[in-house]
């Protein structure tokens, strides 16, 4: 029969007891794995809008990890479980945030970090503006202008670009002038012509419009009207000089006039006008350089 040794034993040896030990081993506890971390945080931020960053970790092999940070924007909240640094800063936060340190330690004694960042907080850019309304007829032979008015903020410089440019037309990337004179081979409808603005973040256009080019005709309109007799107040009118008539292709947009220097002259024949519907108006004016509110607005289609 077999026995199994005791923790200790003695034997006796010229009097003396020799003992004997035996000490279990206790087992090896692994060490935890220490993590490398890695990532770029975004260097800028902008007023109103989200900065976000994670660091990315690996090698923690299961590891709970503990991140910690140096010198965190106060306009930001930062994570200790993931190292999800965040916020929305404000305009009282516009500078820079230096020497940001994102670490974490994974065998709960060895820290590893990032390199230090700054992140800068600039204002929100101004979108630039543009405006303007083109001219929608040129007769051919007559030349077409057209100048965008518009806005932006100090010290950005605006480039230009068009969409379905006239070949009769050139246009100017820098001042975004569209311009030409179109011949009789041009007459036609040049639709859905688009120009644009951009300060190289931000991009705006006016709305899409279209130029008319019309042919030289020798078709007329014959206008007539009543001279006035009094003043605004019922005095009688003793110092008229004249009459201002006003026409063009929009009810609003009456572009051209003819100054008729005679208060005996009542009608008046427009003529080498191209096919299409006209609108029309009129002011007396005195020697004294007064003018009478505009007429009514009528129409005739030639």
């Amino acid at each position: 029969m077999h026995h199994v040794a005791a923790p200790y034993s003695f034997v006796r040896l010229a009097g003396f007891f020799l003992f004997t030990v035996v000490i279990a081993a206790s087992p090896i506890r692994a060490t935890a794995a220490v993590a490398s971390i890695s990532g770029s945080p975004p260097k800028s931020a902008t007023v109103g809008k989200v900065y976000s960053f994670t660091p990315t970790l690996s090698g923690a092999d299961g590891a709970t990890p503990l991140f910690w940070i140096q010198n965190r924007p106060g306009w930001a909240s930062f994570s200790a479980a993931t190292g999800y640094l965040a916020g929305t800063p404000t305009v009282a936060d516009v500078g820079t945030d230096s020497d940001v340190i994102i670490s974490v330690c994974t065998d709960g004694k060895t820290w590893v970090a990032l390199p230090a960042f700054s992140i800068v907080v600039s204002a929100a850019v101004t979108a630039p503006t543009i405006s303007g309304t083109p001219a929608k007829s040129v007769i051919a032979g007559q030349a077409y202008n057209f100048n965008p008015t518009t806005t932006t903020p100090a010290g950005t410089t605006l480039s230009f670009s068009i969409a379905n440019k006239p070949a009769w037309t050139t246009f100017s990337a820098s001042a975004g002038t569209l311009a030409g004179t179109p011949t009789a081979a041009n007459v036609g409808t040049y639709s859905n012509i688009r120009i644009s603005a951009s300060d190289g973040i931000a991009k705006v256009s006016l709305p899409a419009f279209a130029v008319t080019v019309t042919e030289v005709g020798t078709k007329a309109a014959t206008l007539s009207w009543s001279a006035p007799t009094v003043n605004t107040d019922g005095s009688a009118l003793s110092n008229l000089a004249g009459y201002r008539i006003y026409y063009g292709r929009s009810k609003t947009e009456l572009t051209e006039s003819i100054t008729v220097k005679s208060v005996g002259i009542t009608t008046y024949v427009i003529s080498n006008l191209s096919s299409g519907t006209y609108y029309f108006a009129i002011r007396a004016y005195t020697t004294a350089g007064a003018e009478s509110k505009l007429s009514d607005v009528v129409s005739r289609t030639v």
